[in-house]
């Protein structure tokens, strides 16, 4: 049987330009199972867009939905600072779930982690009231800077709704490795983001989000090592489409682009799977198959059979046997589990 196939996500970065409604619209129109929406400004820059409780734009949003046949996988930005007071998030956290949503997209912007820590719980605490999982991203310039200290968060606050979000921008720009991805619990990991970029890191901060936020590549243009990522992420896993490109945008309508964002990163999953050999393969083929197998398989019995019978006549032999039966299995095999990892797969055990 075929695995269910993956499920692809029109993050809101990627048209930023259109209002939530038409995101929606853009979605389907590209193909996308799910969009992800942009509730709650990220920059003074943003578009205001009244998108909070039972509005005129929230209804058309709605409509939209049950129309065009796409669900919200993300809402964001909900944003950690000193000065966060979580429960002024609750209206925000309520529309995104009459809207269907099922991630609440986070970021840890406090110096104080303790502090952080508390109020990433609370945050989790009521998007678990109504069914949502709070995602943080690490991105290089806030203070949960790597996937290490999100890691760290997310067992400090030890919620079972927590979760932290692969983006293979940051994850590339903030020098991650799959062996840290490997680390992450598969339960920590409830969608990821892809995009390319060129090799190259840019050269201050201020490039660098600049690149994040408007500069990105389609997968398969860049010189990221996407195909390895995706093998590392669990295999189901919805991905989300950013690929904010601001001189793109000038050039390409909004349908157009995220229709070649979709099929671009489609092209780089497809490449990632492992290559499975067809089950209908020609009569002759299979016959001369099971032929070699059974020419191996008499010449590994007729060896076998001499090795017995060599040792057999040998007075160590049982002393041999008793020593293979008595050895401990895998003894210095394992390897130990980074610390993000290891605390959290204990919890879950």
């Amino acid at each position: 049987m075929s695995p269910p196939a993956r499920r692809y996500s029109l993050a809101a970065l990627t048209v930023i330009e259109l209002a939530p409604p038409e995101m929606v619209s853009c979605a389907a129109a590209a193909g996308y199972q799910h969009v992800g929406l942009r509730l709650i400004p990220a920059t003074p820059d943003d578009r205001k867009h009244d998108v909070i409780g039972d509005t005129p734009t929230v209804r058309d949003i709605r409509q939209r939905l049950a129309s065009e046949g796409v669900t919200v996988l993300d809402v964001e930005v909900f944003r950690l600072r000193p000065d966060t007071r979580v429960a002024d998030f609750i209206p925000a956290i309520e529309t995104a779930a009459s809207l269907g949503a099922t991630n609440l997209l986070t970021t840890g912007q406090d110096a104080d982690l303790a502090r952080l820590a508390d109020r990433f719980a609370e945050l989790c605490s009521i998007a678990a009231r109504f069914g949502m999982s709070a995602d943080l991203e690490f991105m290089g310039w806030t203070e949960i800077d790597s996937i290490g200290a999100a890691c760290a968060l997310l067992e400090r606050a030890d919620c079972v709704n927590g979760g932290l979000i692969v983006d293979a921008l940051h994850f590339n720009r903030t020098s991650a490795t799959l062996a840290d991805l490997a680390a992450v619990p598969p339960h920590w990991l409830h969608f990821a983001q892809l995009c390319d970029a060129p090799a190259t890191v840019p050269a201050t901060m201020e490039d660098v989000i600049r690149e994040a936020r408007g500069a990105r590549l389609m997968p398969g243009e860049g010189e990221l090592d996407l195909t390895s990522l995706v093998k590392a992420l669990p295999p189901q896993l919805p991905i989300s489409v950013e690929i904010p490109n601001a001189e793109l945008g000038r050039t390409l309508g909004a349908v157009d682009r995220a229709r070649a964002a979709l099929r671009a990163t489609r092209e780089v999953v497809a490449s990632a799977r492992p290559v499975i050999v067809s089950q209908t393969s020609s009569s002759g083929a299979r016959a001369a198959r099971s032929r070699a197998m059974t020419r191996r398989s008499t010449r590994s019995r007729s060896r076998r059979s001499r090795r017995l019978n060599a040792a057999s006549s040998s007075p160590a032999a049982p002393a041999r046997a008793a020593a293979i039966s008595a050895a401990p299995t895998g003894a210095g095999s394992r390897s130990s589990a980074a610390s993000c990892g290891r605390a959290a797969r204990t919890r879950a055990a």
